[in-house]
């Protein structure tokens, strides 16, 4: 997922410093997973955002990052299933990317790619990866190389 954010941000020539703070919430975005796996047997989306907030900032304080990267990144870690009211361009690009890389993993068909582009996708840089990675063109696809 890091690897897809880093080429929509630098495709989309987002500032360095947005880039950096959306490359740390890629790499920290699933932070939560074991742990909702172990106390709710699942990963469900809404549970990573609630346990991922704390345990990214807990993580990060550490770190040599300011206050309000940390804040944003954890920001991000704790929305990035949730597809409205996107704020920033990082926001944007994290949802975009987090699709493409469960896309792949999970074989989600055409149809389903179709509208997430349509309704959700913003960048270019997205939506031509996304139709890069997953589709072949086929001229019967409203889904057209761009």
């Amino acid at each position: 997922m890091w690897t897809y954010a880093k080429t929509i941000g630098e495709l989309e020539n987002i500032d360095s410093d947005v880039l950096f703070v959306l490359e740390v919430a890629a790499i920290t975005h699933d932070i939560a997973c074991p742990l909702c796996r172990k106390k709710y047997g699942n990963t469900n989306g809404k549970h990573q955002e609630e346990e991922g907030n704390r345990m990214v900032k807990d993580f990060l304080n550490q770190s040599d990052l300011s206050e309000a990267q940390i804040d944003r990144i954890a920001y991000l870690v704790a929305h990035h299933h949730t597809l409205h009211d996107i704020d920033g361009i990082d926001y944007q690009i994290l949802i975009e990317a987090d699709y493409i890389a469960n896309a792949t993993e999970n074989g989600y068909s055409q149809t389903n790619a179709e509208n997430f582009m349509q309704k959700i996708m913003k960048t270019e840089s997205g939506k031509r990866l996304l139709r890069n990675i997953l589709f072949s063109y086929d001229s019967s696809s409203s889904i057209a190389p761009a």
